[in-house]
């Protein structure tokens, strides 16, 4: 790869998690590879210097192909870049030797207080990954209080959920909610003052309500499912998850298509005996000392590889990979969590 295009810590702006440890699941590195996350280019970068032929670098986020305009020319035709969602990543992509992703909120946007993601940084109330459709702000200042504590509780985990909800309701009807800093006011205001060592008190409010508004969870099984359908046998998938819902649809997703069938469990019903669809090489790695030294955002990170087989794709019972459910069912849910 052209010295131009080589991927060095002074030139990447963000710094890739679990890099060394999925470069090492996945060698040799060679043929088409999908990157569903491209954010900064790290992954994708990487993944040139490893010896993939080629790169298709997925973002729904217009911004990051701006960002990386001053590097991505010396690549060639080695890096193709599409604005859409990895969800869609099949149709971008067949026969693949790799899909990556990197899921969850980029450093950059978090940076970028114009972008709405941080309680950190006063900015508008916006976390559209797309910057088009309903925004944060749209969110927090029409749905009812019975959708915001759903929305808190089942993708946040946050225990005051209703709380917070309760509290949402009755700012808005004073004024709308329009700035990050108007709603991480609001949410401190329901709960303790965090000891030293803890996360801020919107930590999980902030996560709940990007994720809805961006539809992560949903875009997660439709990138898993694709991402079956794009590989060729012998082609590897990696993910890399931040955060314990995520990662838990990620397990039961590649567990679920690793399986023989049969059995069954709690979660589903006993099913006909299959061929299975991957072959698990990585249950979960978390960062060592070394990268936790080197990037303290890799704190929370677990790294999932799996390698396709021959096998037909097939489609995965979404109610065995544990989403959570806004509306009735889990109303009843957040109904256990605190007032």
């Amino acid at each position: 790869m052209a010295a131009a295009a080589r991927a060095t810590p002074a030139d990447l702006p963000h710094i890739p998690v679990l890099l060394r440890p999925l470069l090492e699941a996945v060698r040799p590195v060679r043929g088409v590879w999908l990157d569903g996350t491209f954010g900064a280019g790290g992954y994708a970068r990487a993944l040139l210097e490893a010896g993939a032929e080629k790169v298709i670098g997925i973002d729904r986020d217009p911004a990051v192909f701006e960002m990386a305009a001053a590097w991505a020319g010396a690549c060639g035709s080695r890096l193709e870049l599409v604005q859409g969602t990895f969800g869609r990543l099949d149709e971008y992509g067949r026969d693949l030797s790799g899909v990556v992703l990197d899921l969850g909120v980029s450093s950059m946007q978090l940076d970028r207080p114009e972008r709405g993601f941080s309680f950190m940084r006063e900015g508008p109330l916006d976390m559209r990954m797309s910057q088009s459709g309903p925004s944060a702000a749209d969110l927090v200042n029409s749905a009812s209080e019975a959708e915001l504590a759903d929305i808190l509780y089942l993708y946040g985990e946050e225990r005051a959920a209703r709380r917070i909800a309760r509290a949402i309701v009755a700012a808005r009807a004073e004024a709308p909610i329009e700035t990050t800093r108007q709603l991480a006011a609001i949410v401190e205001g329901c709960l303790p003052r965090p000891r030293p060592g803890q996360s801020h008190p919107a930590t999980r409010s902030f996560q709940a309500i990007r994720i809805a508004v961006n539809d992560e969870f949903g875009e997660l099984v439709a990138g898993l499912e694709a991402a079956e359908r794009a590989l060729a046998p012998g082609g590897r998938l990696a993910v890399v998850s931040f955060h314990s819902l995520e990662d838990r649809i990620v397990k039961r997703f590649l567990q679920a298509r690793s399986s023989t069938g049969g059995g069954g469990s709690r979660h589903a019903p006993e099913r006909e005996a299959q061929e299975p669809a991957f072959r698990l090489l990585v249950r979960g790695e978390g960062p060592d000392a070394r990268e936790l030294a080197e990037n303290p955002r890799a704190r929370s990170a677990r790294l999932r590889v799996a390698e396709r087989t021959s096998a037909p794709a097939a489609p995965v019972d979404r109610r065995a990979l544990g989403l959570p459910q806004p509306g009735p069912a889990g109303r009843q849910t957040a109904r256990k969590g605190k007032r």
